[in-house]
């Protein structure tokens, strides 16, 4: 119980650092906020039948619903991070990259199996406004985690 409980904490403190680091990338660089997660909340939506309203409410659901599947993804990673720490001291960069991949793949891999994004194609840019936000992600929930031993 303990190690959910940490795990859930550190998970909620790195997605909170990651949507810092995107809304700042975002208002500095102007740009939007990426459709791939209501993009994917759409299509899961379809194959599984599921009916999401009338075109305005259907929007605006999966809008809603792709942003708290990233703070699931971000509890998820932590959890599974403290499952692996709850026995071991894990250094420093190595609980930052576990934790950055853990939720890189969590977030990235359903949209790339769907189909919904490629991140062979992805420009340089397109990596950055991604891995910059997933690493202070990482940082944030291993210092959490670590806070909490």
């Amino acid at each position: 119980m303990q190690t959910l409980v940490k795990g859930l904490i550190a998970g909620a403190a790195g997605t909170s650092a990651l949507n810092l680091v995107t809304y700042l990338d975002m208002a500095v660089r102007a740009r939007a906020a990426s459709s791939t997660p209501a993009e994917t909340v759409g299509k899961l939506a379809e194959m599984g039948g599921v009916g999401l309203g009338e075109k305005e409410q259907a929007e605006n659901r999966k809008e809603a619903l792709g942003a708290l599947v990233g703070y699931v993804t971000g509890a998820g990673a932590a959890v599974c991070y403290g499952v692996l720490a709850s026995k071991r001291r894990i250094p420093w960069p190595v609980g930052v990259l576990a934790l950055t991949a853990l939720a890189m793949v969590g977030s990235n891999g359903p949209m790339t199996a769907l189909g919904i994004t490629d991140p062979r194609e992805w420009s340089a840019s397109s990596w950055a406004s991604d891995v910059v936000p997933h690493l202070a992600y990482g940082v944030t929930a291993y210092t959490a985690y670590e806070l909490m031993k």
